[in-house]
């Protein structure tokens, strides 16, 4: 039987139907009104259930009701076995004379809320509350791009995110891993350095879930280019002079004989160059080759270089300057013109 079974189905009933409904149960929470004094009302626990999960609302009944209905807030949403709603959410599951059950599936925000079961026996009405509480899982809905910046910038990162319980927010450098860095949406590094360059890692929490997403901030530095290192090579070998550099972004490089840039691929010499390292490579090394190179590693943010010397046999490395020496014995040619003189005394 439809509720408008208990009245004609027009404006009239509505009008009727509207009273009974105010009289029974007001918007909200259940009456305190005129009806109070013939209207038993019971306020049941809160309902708390997760966004998407569904909820059963059961109201007892009893063998002398006579009419009853589910409302949320002021709208009808089962009166009897009658359907109100237009939700297709919302479903019943018993009826009868012991309880009156209805379920709400994949509950969200929106289902949030006071909802009455009001019943009508042969004596007095009589009114069940109860209060929905959606919790929500955190969701980042804003948060910063990947960022390009230059050595010393002062940088600002921003995560902000929804959620009920109202989620709680935390940064940390991943890469390389550091201690907790801030606990707030907003992470302030002011000047920053290559050292705290990386993937910082945003993450909301609450009682529900957790959310996590990344930011990459890469800082740019001029080219810093490793001490060289000279290198000893036999007439008629191979010869290789290394040049390591950090930089970002990437430098290219430049390797000179004395002030004449050399090009790869001439005169017995190739020039590799992968990632942060360039060897230059002497095919088969010549009188001519031995001598000072200098390698210069460049980027938009500067430069920098290094000098290197290929020697061969009987050369002696000076590891002070870097550049090759040939040093003469002067000393023991002294000592053997002086031994004799020296003797007679």
């Amino acid at each position: 039987m439809g509720i408008c079974g208990y009245f004609t189905v027009s404006w009239k009933c509505l009008v009727v139907l509207s009273f009974r409904l105010l009289f029974l149960v007001p918007a909200g929470l259940p009456v305190h009104s005129q009806g109070e004094s013939q209207t038993d009302s019971k306020v049941m626990d809160n309902i708390t259930v997760r966004q998407g999960e569904n909820v059963f609302l059961r109201c007892a009944q009893g063998d002398i009701v006579t009419h009853t209905a589910w409302l949320n807030r002021s709208s009808i949403l089962y009166a009897g076995e009658d359907k109100w709603s237009v939700d297709p959410r919302v479903s019943l599951v018993t009826l009868n004379r012991e309880e009156f059950t209805i379920k709400i599936e994949d509950v969200d925000m929106t289902d949030e809320g006071p909802y009455i079961c009001a019943v009508q026996t042969s004596s007095r009405p009589r009114t069940t509350s109860v209060h929905i509480l959606v919790q929500v899982p955190p969701t980042i809905i804003n948060l910063s791009k990947d960022i390009v910046v230059n050595e010393g910038s002062n940088v600002t990162l921003m995560c902000q995110a929804s959620g009920k319980p109202e989620p709680s927010l935390t940064w940390k450098l991943l890469s390389p891993s550091v201690d907790l860095v801030s606990e707030d949406e907003y992470l302030d590094i002011p000047s920053i350095s290559r050292q705290r360059a990386g993937t910082y890692e945003c993450t909301a929490i609450n009682d529900i879930a957790t959310d996590v997403q990344t930011v990459e901030i890469t800082v740019n530095y001029a080219p810093s280019v490793s001490e060289g290192r000279d290198v000893g090579v036999t007439l008629g070998q191979r010869g290789v002079l290394e040049c390591e550099v950090d930089a970002v972004p990437k430098a290219d490089f430049e390797w000179y004989r004395d002030d004449r840039r050399i090009i790869n691929g001439l005169d017995g010499m190739e020039i590799e160059d992968a990632g942060q390292l360039s060897k230059l490579t002497f095919l088969n090394i010549s009188e001519a080759d031995y001598g000072n190179y200098t390698c210069i590693a460049i980027n938009k943010l500067g430069s920098s270089n290094a000098s290197f010397v290929l020697y061969g046999p009987g050369a002696v490395q000076d590891g002070n300057s870097g550049s090759m020496g040939t040093h003469v014995h002067t000393y023991t040619c002294l000592l053997v013109i002086l031994l004799p003189f020296l003797l007679k005394f």
